[in-house]
């Protein structure tokens, strides 16, 4: 086994032997496998995204929803082949696509799997953003939408929650090269997304600044005929407290106001705006080692 450099942080660990940032290890390691609703409406569709939720997390934010998978290792190991069957089975159950969740550290078994199957759904590749061009490059062909989180456009806050510091430009880079992948977006008639880049930004309490900038960096780099944008409203505060005061709350209306307001005026029209309420439960599943 190589010395692990698949996302940003190089760790070079011998992931046979022991884990690094992520916290994963060598074999393939998912917590669960079904039908998911409530992505968005491009990705979900009628029936489902055919979700894949790997264990493990390269970035391990703070304030993380998923919690019992990106930072306290809950999982089932599984072989590439079983993985390939998974996709499969999705795909037969009517799935929209295959929804590949916190998918960066195991890209390349990731890469094997799609190999070993000719699937006949868009494959997503659902990330937080944080990625190697390098890694990217081995999913050129196999993947035919990226969906990356653009967290921060502030470097000292991303290293206060996610210990990333480089994040801003690293993530950006990484949308570039997803962009060079796919290219522009592309819509079904069902409105369904094919091929290209929806990014995402999660507005946190406190930080609507950081969003601004967010939105600003964004759409400084890439054109809006381009890519796709999602923001999201959905932050839930964690059962233990945290230490930043801020994201002990819920988002206010006047700070997801403060957001949208200046999407509009900044001109943006292609994506979403999630409404302002509290996130459903439904949002987070189980994760029960079900469909694996």
């Amino acid at each position: 086994m190589l010395p692990c450099t698949l996302c940003p942080r190089k760790c070079n660990i011998d992931r046979t032997k022991g884990v690094g940032f992520c916290g994963a290890p060598e074999a393939l390691t998912a917590a669960k496998a079904c039908l998911h609703f409530w992505e968005e409406p491009c990705i979900s569709g009628l029936y489902g995204a055919g979700t894949v939720f790997f264990s493990g997390c390269n970035l391990r934010c703070i304030y993380c929803q998923n919690r019992p998978i990106s930072r306290e290792g809950r999982g089932k190991e599984i072989s590439v082949a079983r993985l390939a069957e998974i996709f499969a089975a999705l795909a037969d159950e009517g799935a929209e696509c295959i929804d590949l969740v916190t998918p960066t550290h195991y890209a390349d078994k990731i890469a094997e799997a799609l190999r070993l199957t000719k699937l006949p759904i868009p494959v997503v590749y659902n990330c937080g953003g944080y990625e190697r061009v390098e890694t990217l490059r081995r999913l050129e062909g196999l993947v035919d939408v990226y969906l990356p989180d653009f967290k921060y456009a502030d470097a000292a806050l991303a290293k206060r929650l996610s210990n990333a510091p480089d994040y801003p430009e690293t993530a950006l880079s990484a949308i570039g090269e997803m962009l060079r992948q796919t290219g522009p977006f592309r819509l079904n008639e069902d409105g369904l997304l094919t091929r290209g880049v929806l990014v995402r930004h999660l507005v946190l309490p406190g930080f609507t600044e950081n969003s601004l900038d967010a939105i600003d960096r964004l759409f400084g780099r890439f054109s809006q005929t381009e890519i796709l944008f999602s923001l999201m409203s959905q932050y839930t505060p964690p059962a233990e407290p945290l230490p930043v005061p801020s994201l002990n709350r819920r988002l206010t209306p006047a700070e997801y106001e403060r957001v949208t307001d200046y999407l509009y005026l900044s001109g943006v029209e292609n994506g979403y705006v999630q409404e302002l309420s509290s996130a459903k439960e439904e949002y987070t599943p189980d994760f029960d080692l079900g469909g694996l």
